[in-house]
Order: C-alpha cells, then structure tokens, then sequence
C-alpha cells in the first residue's frame, strides 16, 4: 500500500478521541498511557506497511495467548519480566543500596498456599526414586551481616520432567512447593530432587512468537525463591543450576551470574548418615542478603495474578 497517514490532523485527532481525552471520566494516567501505546502501534502500522491480514493475525495471536493463559510465558520471553528488574535495580543504585543478592524474575508458575514448615521441609512426595536427591539450604542475612531470624523462605521448582505441581496435575498437590520459616540464625534447610529445565510448548502461542524471531523456548534447571521479612524488602529471585546447557540461554532472560550455583555432590556415608538419607546426594547452597526498608509495600511481592492466591 505505501502510504503514511499518521501524522495528519484527522489521524491525531482520532487518537485523542480513541484515548478518551474529550471525556472528563475515567483515569488520566491510563489515557495518556493508552494513547502513547496506541500512538506507537499506529506509526509501527505506517512505518512497516502492516496488511489487514497480518494485524489481523496479530490479532488472532493474542486471543490464543489469552486462551492458553500464556501471557505471563511469553512476557519474560520478551524481555518484559527482565526489562522491570533491570529498572528496580537502577533505583537501588541511585539510592546506593549495595550488597545485597540479586532479584530477577519470578515467572507464571507459583502457586499460593503451599504447607509451611519451621527451619526444614522435605518438598518431595517421594514419588520419584531415580532422581538425585537435593540438600538445599542456605542463611538469610541484612546487610551488615546479622541473621534475620523467622525470616520466610517460599520455595518452588519444577520436578525431574521439568513439569511444576498444579500445573501438571500427574502431581500430588504442592509437590515441590514449601514455605519455611528460617530458624534462629536465620537458616532454612530442604530436602527435595535435582530439578530439570523444561521448554515452552511445541505448538504453544508462546513459542509461535519465539520461532518468529529465530529464538529457542528452553529454560535451564533452576529454583525460585520469595524471602520475605518484616522490616525487609522483598525478594523473588531463583537460582540456576550450573551445568546445564541453558544456564546463560534462557530464554526467560532469568539468569544472573551471581545466581549461578554449582551443587556438591556427597558420597560420605557419615554426611549421608547426618541427613538421614539412604544414598548420595547433591547440596546446593543459597545463602541471601535482604537490605532493610521501611516502607512496607517494598516488603510485600508486587500484586500480579498468582494461583490460588486470594483463595487460601
């Protein structure tokens, strides 16, 4: 078609009007938010000459998205999810907040309500006896080093297939989802299996877009984690296990260096013994600093739509 209307009158004066900026109701933050949106996509449309075919495609898309609930997937694969963090750390930096572990994104997969435990939880059901056997544990700290004691340690992954309880629902409710609260010294300890990575599906919504841009739907073997203390600021962050193949291509953009972390695997029977396991195992340690806040929205996750939230 060739042609490019959007910096006409008749087509300025129509986004005004599609923004509701002759309408005294409604909010303002959320016409001007809506007109620059609208604005960029009606210039994208002149820019690259988009057929009705392809907007209608488009379209088509996000109705599948929204159909197979895959919006909060392909959000990190898009960069959204990272793109946030990135933003929250350069407040942190300009508020000169240093030393404390890293944030990074939480993903679609955590489900509210998950049994608690004081200091230690076996996450496993125990339904799975070829997988390795994890020892996770690790110490929540501020910043001067001090252990926050009862601080709450919520903890999720994805079992040896690398499919996540609820979701699949071959699982027993929770399997592999605990909340701790850490002792004392502020040490939370969990028995569980080595996690697999898992990729989005084949014929997925989601990887439709990735296989548009030439991108792979793989996640590598990781943990996700929200600690969270009175007083503190709240952290989602997970932790990628090394070695794995995708550890630094994630598609989620997820993985921080900071938050690579290499498992030791122990064979002496006296450490096997001490845990009262029946075989070798791998430790995986995750110790964590939380800066000190009082302002008590930074204490508490940010409001998004979780499983079963609300509901327990």
């Amino acid at each position: 078609m060739n042609v490019k209307i959007y910096d006409t009158p008749e087509v300025q004066n129509f986004l005004n009007v599609v923004s509701g900026f002759d309408k005294d109701g409604g909010s303002d933050r959320a016409k001007q938010i809506l007109h620059r949106l609208l604005s960029d996509v009606y210039r994208l449309i002149d820019d690259f000459d988009v057929s009705p075919d392809e907007f209608w495609s488009a379209v088509n898309l996000f109705n599948e998205l929204g159909g197979a609930k895959q919006g909060g997937l392909l959000a990190p694969g898009l960069g959204f999810d990272h793109y946030l963090d990135m933003r929250m750390d350069a407040a942190e930096a300009q508020a000169a907040i240093e030393g404390t572990t890293p944030r990074t994104i939480e993903g679609p997969l955590y489900v509210a309500g998950a049994p608690v435990s004081e200091g230690f939880a076996r996450m496993d059901d125990g339904s799975d006896n070829d997988s390795e056997v994890m020892w996770l544990t690790g110490q929540v700290r501020d910043t001067a080093g001090k252990p926050i004691a009862g601080a709450q340690v919520e903890i999720w992954h994805a079992d040896a297939k690398g499919n996540y309880s609820f979701f699949d629902p071959s699982q027993s409710d929770y399997h592999l989802r605990r909340t701790i609260i850490a002792d004392s010294e502020g040490r939370y300890r969990a028995r569980s299996i080595i996690p697999s990575g898992y990729g989005c599906p084949p014929d997925s919504p989601t990887q439709q877009v990735l296989d548009l841009l030439g991108r792979h739907g793989q996640r590598p073997a990781h943990i996700h984690f929200f600690f969270s203390a009175p007083g503190y600021r709240h952290l989602t962050t997970q932790i990628n296990l090394a070695g794995d193949p995708y550890t630094f291509d994630d598609f989620a953009f997820a993985t921080r260096e900071e938050l690579v972390v290499a498992g030791r695997r122990i064979e002496d029977p006296a450490e096997v013994k001490q845990r009262e396991l029946e075989g070798p195992f791998t430790e995986v340690v995750f110790d964590v600093v939380l800066p000190a806040t009082e302002d008590p929205e930074l204490q508490q996750r940010h409001k998004r739509a979780r499983a079963l939230e609300g509901e327990v």
